[in-house]
């Protein structure tokens, strides 16, 4: 499964089974060792979701293998 892969090449595209995203989210929480609250589990899975659909984005923007990282960021 490449759902959580940071490339989008990996898998052609990031595509996020809302079933997968809850396991993730309940799996992820009790790797931490934190309560999830059922109350506030539904805004948590939201906002992954929508954190994940941004990062889609930034993904699928193809960089040449020419670019490099720069080491010091200034604006």
């Amino acid at each position: 499964m490449c759902m959580f892969s940071l490339s989008a090449k990996a898998c052609g595209s990031l595509v996020l089974d809302k079933d997968a995203v809850e396991k993730y989210v309940d799996h992820a929480a009790a790797a931490l060792g934190l309560k999830l609250d059922a109350e506030y589990r539904p805004g948590v899975v939201a906002n992954f979701e929508r954190t994940a659909a941004i990062a889609a984005l930034v993904m699928s923007f193809e960089l040449p293998d020419t670019v490099e990282a720069a080491p010091v960021f200034r604006p």
